[in-house]
């Protein structure tokens, strides 16, 4: 059985309030070793923390979402440096743009991005990126704040193919949902233009669920799904391409698997 780690799932949702020990049992049945639980605001970013403090397999990213950019105050931000010293805190975000919805004022995403960049880079922590339909103003935030090497990912990629490049050669992962199992993903080439160094595989659980879950709850175990689409797409046996994603988690994240 191949060995996964999903680097982006949501397990304080209330989605799986109900089952959650269920979920990560049928995870770990699937060979799914580690879960990053991501926080999107600091009520999330808390939770998270408590799910990485009782389940051994399960780690926690901190941060506040675009989403949740305009309401976050200079407290939040304070709060912020706090949670990021956790010992199973491995990354800050997710952070980033997001222009589809603009649920928070424009300048105030970058304001709250451009805060958490220093903030990452100041604590050397990794960076966990959620940039939808905004990539040039975010390589410029990420240029403004350093254009030294970062450590991070842009979760479930969503650019151009030539845009992968400029994510890359900046230090960045990037990472594939199940969307790369949809009927109408169209962007083969984006996945390819990737090294296979710098990929990583994730679900957005509960959100994403891949093909032939859609419409469904998305869970980690769904990264097995996702992983083999992707294997596919690269003409890869699903084994190898499992061992090197896990290796890239490993290594991004500092996380130690058995």
């Amino acid at each position: 059985m191949s060995m996964w780690i999903d680097t982006h799932a949501h397990l304080d949702m209330a989605a799986f309030n109900d089952d959650l020990d269920s979920v990560l049992k049928r995870a770990e049945d699937e060979g799914v070793k580690r879960i990053i639980t991501i926080g999107i605001d600091i009520e999330s970013s808390r939770k998270a923390l408590e799910l990485a403090e009782k389940h051994l397999n399960v780690f926690a990213s901190v941060g506040i979402h675009p989403h949740e950019a305009g309401k976050a105050s200079e407290e939040d931000l304070e709060t912020l440096i706090g949670l990021l010293a956790h010992p199973k805190c491995v990354a800050l975000g997710e952070a980033g743009l997001d222009y589809h919805y603009d649920y928070s004022p424009r300048d105030v995403q970058h304001s709250i991005f451009k805060t958490q960049l220093r903030l990452a880079n100041a604590l050397k922590k990794p960076l966990i990126i959620h940039v939808r339909e905004a990539m040039e103003d975010a390589l410029n935030i990420i240029d403004s704040v350093s254009t030294q090497q970062w450590n991070g990912v842009f979760h479930c990629y969503g650019g151009e193919a030539y845009e992968v490049p400029e994510v890359i050669k900046r230090g960045f992962h990037i990472g594939f949902t199940g969307v790369v199992t949809f009927k109408n993903f169209k962007n083969a080439d984006t996945v390819r233009q990737v090294p296979i160094n710098r990929l990583l595989v994730e679900t957005d659980a509960p959100y994403m669920a891949p093909t032939p879950f859609r419409g469904k709850r998305s869970e980690p175990m769904h990264v097995a799904t996702t992983g083999t689409a992707l294997a596919e797409l690269l003409e890869m046996d699903v084994d190898i391409l499992a061992a090197q994603t896990s290796r890239n988690a490993k290594s991004l994240f500092r996380l130690t698997v058995d």
